[in-house]
């Protein structure tokens, strides 16, 4: 079992910046992929960021590339996604999951989930 707990979040204006983290227990880090999605109000779950194992590469969402930047420091256990020039449509609860690597947008190829971590923007 893998235990995530995401953090980080909180209240920026928009064109601000946050850094979320997302550390694990349970088992290293290092054997999983890593992903970020992010579920909007009345809105289904959606792909933010994914990194491979050993932090080789990295996918993203047309809709945060160039804007988000994913990282994994596995000696840490923990997984970053920094977030710069925030816009109000990135408001939503945040959350990390690990996975096996078949699948880099996909919720249902990631085996364990976070809580979640309210990111919310300002205009």
């Amino acid at each position: 079992q893998v235990q995530l707990v995401e953090s980080g979040g909180g209240l920026v204006q928009a064109g601000g910046s946050l850094r979320l983290s997302c550390a694990a227990s349970g088992r290293t880090l290092s054997g999983y992929a890593m992903g970020w999605f992010r579920q909007a109000p009345g809105k289904e779950r959606e792909f933010v960021a994914h990194i491979s194992r050993n932090g080789a590469s990295a996918y993203y969402a047309d809709s945060v590339k160039g804007r988000f930047t994913i990282s994994r420091d596995n000696a840490k256990n923990t997984v970053f996604v920094q977030m710069d020039s925030l816009e109000p449509e990135d408001t939503a609860v945040y959350y990390c999951a690990a996975g096996l690597g078949t699948t880099v947008s996909n919720p249902n190829g990631y085996y364990y989930w976070g809580r979640g971590t309210q990111v919310t923007v300002s205009s």
